[in-house]
C-alpha cells in the first residue's frame, strides 16, 4: 500500500477564499458531504477569476471548462465551520491551467482536504481550445508553484 501524503499547510498557496459551511451541507453521517468540497474549489477559482476581470460569465467570449478533477480527504468539516481554500498553479499551459486548491477547517494550518481540477479556456460558442490572453496570463502566472 503507498504511503498517505502529508496534506498541505496554508503557507503552500498563494490566494485565498473564506466561506461559512451551510447546514444543508452536511450529510447525514454529521459532516460536510464529499460533493461540496468539489463545489468549494469551483466556487473559489471561479469567484477569483471573476474578482481579477479574467472571466466574465455573462458576457465574456471565453469561458473556462473543467476537464478533470479529484480529491484527497484529510479530516472532517462540518456545519457551522468556516473554511478558507487556498489556491495555487500546479501547471500552466496555452489554453489551460491546473489549479490545486486546499480546503483549511476555521483557523487550521494544515488542509482538511485538497483537490486539484483542470480549466481549459474555450471560446464561449465553439467551445474550442483558445490561448490565455495577457491578463489572465499575468493572474495566473503568480501563482505558479514548483512542481
Amino acid at each position: 500500500m503507498a504511503k498517505r501524503e502529508t496534506p498541505s499547510r496554508r503557507s503552500d498557496y498563494k490566494v485565498f477564499r473564506t466561506t461559512g459551511l451551510r447546514w444543508s451541507d452536511n450529510d447525514t453521517y454529521g459532516h460536510m458531504n464529499n460533493v461540496v468540497h468539489y463545489t468549494l474549489f469551483d466556487t473559489a477559482v471561479n469567484a477569483f477569476l471573476i474578482k481579477n476581470g479574467v472571466l466574465d460569465i455573462k458576457a465574456g467570449t471565453e469561458v473556462f471548462l473543467v476537464v478533470e478533477t479529484g480529491c484527497r480527504y484529510h479530516a472532517e468539516m462540518t456545519f457551522p465551520d468556516q473554511v478558507t481554500a487556498g489556491i495555487r498553479v500546479a501547471r500552466l499551459g496555452s489554453s489551460s491551467v491546473r489549479y490545486e486548491i486546499g480546503l483549511f477547517r476555521n483557523d487550521e494550518d494544515v488542509a482538511a482536504a485538497e483537490g486539484f481540477f483542470i480549466h481549459v479556456n474555450v471560446d464561449r460558442l465553439s467551445r474550442r481550445p483558445v490561448p490565455f490572453g495577457d491578463k489572465a496570463r499575468a493572474l495566473l502566472e503568480p501563482l505558479l508553484v514548483e512542481a
